[in-house]
């Protein structure tokens, strides 16, 4: 029966497929850099990035953004198919995936991306003419813009997508032997010791069990990135991510685990004198220690440079007074990497320090037993496996040795040097929760029957899964790609930030239509997909909200 005007008897796939994407990537790419030329000639002052002026063109910048997104995205997908084509693994399933991801974003790049659910941004938003988007009339890129995303595409896509359930296995990840060692080991953990329990944790707002934190201790989940001289496994920042990835599958708060331990065990390595690596790196590996990062305050958000709480230096060592919020994981754990000021006279960034600040784990009754330090829980929508807390300190005492580095000054500096892997792993905590969402959309559209048929029957139902399914796969070679630059030491702040933007907008997308798919039983609490829809939201929050993530990569385009 034909719908939208499209034959769903003809064939999906497109001829020369691989050609066609790999010759409309270079218009693509060319707009973008017309785009950052454009807004680099209105924000550039005195022959400098003037911060008035990039605020000013905020709109053009995000979009800016939004569009070497989309190209570096497509340039990634290119690569991964180009891969698979050449180990004879590029399959039925995965052209259509490259045809309809490439069909759709070059769509959206001439006539709006989306941004936010009322942010389209267009080309003229950006101050691009018709004549610059000349190169869009390519034959091969209106070919995928009219053919690409077809609906005759979507649903062979979800026929074939239907004879695994949309896990994660389909279409071929282009990982290596040892990470899809890694991916099937965590997903297999993932579906018999966290998908079960995730959505009675969430609805009681209860700790993830002490239980599953040694479960993942033994498998190397804490010191899975940090050298082996140190008690850890030495391995690569992509096996974290596909860790991440699959454990976030299971449940976010659990995904989020190794993270709260890769992140301190960064802080540690980057800035750590050899003392403080000697004694906190084993100590993390093995999870004998948990940690926490405490770094925003109430009132700073994104502006760390105006962080307020203050360390003074005692004949003991530092104490600490001052209020933090949106601290995750504070209670039970061992030690706070804090941030604050040491130097009272400073208004910005180079006042503040990093502290391996210890503390005893709380208890239900006594959460925060620690002298000089008080807390109180921040009850959420989602992400509730750890817990939020607000925290107050008044005279908290640290160890003189736990200035971390051993130097005033440098806690801005140390934290930055961990964003690149925090970038990248709440882009893999992103597509782990986007393809749960696909996978219990995909359940229900499968198993729910309305007029005489299952859901999936519907062309536009079998869409929406189709379109999560192209979009995690984009995301997921954005992030391993970023991944895999920084595991051979190449400079990759712009691509995890680019990863962690879409991954999030993905995320909540693919949650929001598989709750729609849902219906009415998705506004349910005792459907998990309402969980799911929750614990998506905090993804274009948390490491950096979306529109300071735009910001970020704006300003990195045009150093």
């Amino acid at each position: 029966m034909p719908h939208d005007g499209q034959n769903l008897t003809q064939p999906a796939l497109l001829p020369d497929l691989l050609g066609l994407t790999e010759t409309a990537l270079a218009p693509l790419e060319a707009l973008a850099a017309v785009a950052r030329e454009r807004l680099r000639a209105e924000v550039t002052v005195n022959g400098r990035v003037s911060a008035a002026a990039l605020e000013a063109n905020q709109v053009a910048a995000h979009g800016m953004a939004w569009l070497a997104t989309y190209a570096e995205a497509l340039r990634q997908m290119q690569a991964w198919a180009v891969r698979l084509n050449d180990q004879g693994r590029f399959g039925e399933m995965e052209g259509l995936i490259l045809q309809i991801g490439f069909g759709e974003y070059l769509s959206q790049a001439a006539g709006g991306i989306p941004m936010s659910q009322t942010e389209i941004i267009r080309p003229v938003d950006m101050g691009l003419s018709a004549h610059d988007q000349r190169g869009l009339m390519d034959p091969a890129v209106q070919r995928l813009c009219a053919e690409g995303n077809s609906v005759a595409a979507r649903m062979r896509l979800v026929e074939l997508m239907s004879d695994n359930a949309g896990r994660a296995t389909f279409g071929a990840s282009g990982l290596d032997e040892e990470l899809e060692m890694i991916r099937d080991q965590f997903r297999r953990f993932a579906d018999e010791k966290v998908a079960p329990h995730a959505h009675g944790w969430h609805l009681r707002d209860e700790l993830i069990p002490m239980e599953i934190i040694g479960q993942l201790a033994e498998m190397g989940v804490f010191g899975l990135t940090i050298p082996e001289e140190f008690g850890g496994f030495g391995l690569s920042k992509a096996s974290m991510v596909v860790v991440s990835e699959e454990l976030s599958r299971g449940y976010i708060g659990v995904g989020s685990l190794g993270t709260r331990s890769e992140i301190a065990a960064e802080l540690i390595l980057c800035g750590g004198t050899p003392e403080q690596k000697a004694h906190w790196l084993p100590k993390l590996a093995s999870a004998e220690i948990l940690p926490t990062a405490v770094f925003t305050e109430p009132n700073t958000g994104s502006d760390l440079g105006s962080l307020r709480t203050r360390a003074v230096k005692t004949a003991e060592g530092w104490e600490i007074t001052g209020n933090k919020t949106w601290i995750t994981h504070a209670a039970r754990t061992h030690v706070m990497t804090l941030l604050a000021r040491t130097d009272p006279e400073t208004t910005d960034y180079r006042g503040l320090s990093m502290f391996l600040a210890e503390k005893m784990p709380g208890t239900d009754e006594m959460p925060f037993p620690t002298p000089g330090m008080t807390g109180g829980e921040i009850e959420v929508l989602g992400y509730r496996g750890m817990k939020e807390y607000e925290l107050g300190f008044d005279g908290f005492k640290v160890k003189a040795e736990n200035l971390l580095g051993g130097i005033e000054g440098q806690g801005f500096k140390q934290l930055m040097q961990t964003f690149e892997s925090a970038r990248i792993q709440t882009a893999a905590r992103a597509v782990g929760v986007a393809q749960n969402a696909l996978e219990v959309g995909m359940q229900y559209a499968t198993d729910r029957k309305q007029f005489g048929k299952p859901l999936i029957a519907f062309p536009r139902v079998a869409g929406k899964l189709a379109m999560m399914a192209v979009e995690i796969m984009i995301a997921r070679q954005l992030t391993y790609f970023s991944a895999w630059q920084k595991d051979h030491d190449k400079r990759c702040d712009l691509e995890a930030g680019m990863a962690k933007l879409l991954g999030a907008r993905v995320a909540w997308s693919s949650a929001d239509n598989a709750l729609q798919i849902h219906g009415g039983n998705g506004f349910a609490l005792e459907y998990q997909i309402s969980r799911i829809l929750c614990d998506a939201r905090i993804l274009n929050i948390f490491e950096g909200a979306a529109e300071i993530q735009a910001q970020v990569i704006a300003r990195r385009l045009l150093d």
